[in-house]
């Protein structure tokens, strides 16, 4: 088994002084984790959708080997709550795919008061590339269930399960 070590985000100023060195410019962060850590999550995916500029500069700024795992935008997990996504999802994932082997699994993290729709779940695991990996953090109660295990099971989708302070 092949484990990695990494956080959600690597981006974080009050990290100066702890993990970054105090004077470390926000454009040298990447690197400097990389060279400590073997995977991080984007956060930034979720907010905007990466271009190529953003995923060059990731990919150059990290040795081979790095795992990068993206957060699916939000405009397609709480905006469109899986709903006609096709557009925006093969955007944002022919645009990950330029990180290559660095490319990890494409996190969909759901809303809270987003109650479990398997129809919506499945259509967007079927359209899924199969050579690409995706994981999901259910925020509701309700998707956690065997019908939903079933379905990412045979998806060969993974299931995230966060440890927050909130419970």
């Amino acid at each position: 088994m092949n484990v990695r070590v990494g956080t959600s985000g690597y981006n974080f100023p009050e990290w100066k002084g702890t993990f970054y060195p105090a004077k470390m410019p926000g454009s040298q962060m990447l690197e400097y984790y990389a060279q400590r850590l073997t995977t991080v999550e984007v956060n930034y995916t979720f907010y905007r959708m990466p271009n190529a500029k953003a995923v060059a500069g990731w990919d150059q700024a990290t040795p081979a080997g790095f795992t990068f795992v993206l957060k699916a935008p939000q405009r397609i997990t709480h905006i469109a709550r899986l709903k006609d996504v096709d557009d925006p999802l093969r955007y944002f994932l022919e645009t990950g795919r330029m990180l290559g082997p660095k490319l990890g699994p494409i996190l969909f993290q759901l809303p809270p008061n987003f109650k479990k729709d398997l129809a919506r779940l499945n259509d967007l695991l079927t359209q899924f590339p199969a050579d690409l990996r995706c994981a999901w953090e259910f925020r509701h109660e309700s998707w956690f269930g065997e019908d939903v295990y079933g379905a990412l099971r045979t998806a060969n989708a993974a299931l995230c399960v966060a440890d927050t302070e909130d419970g």
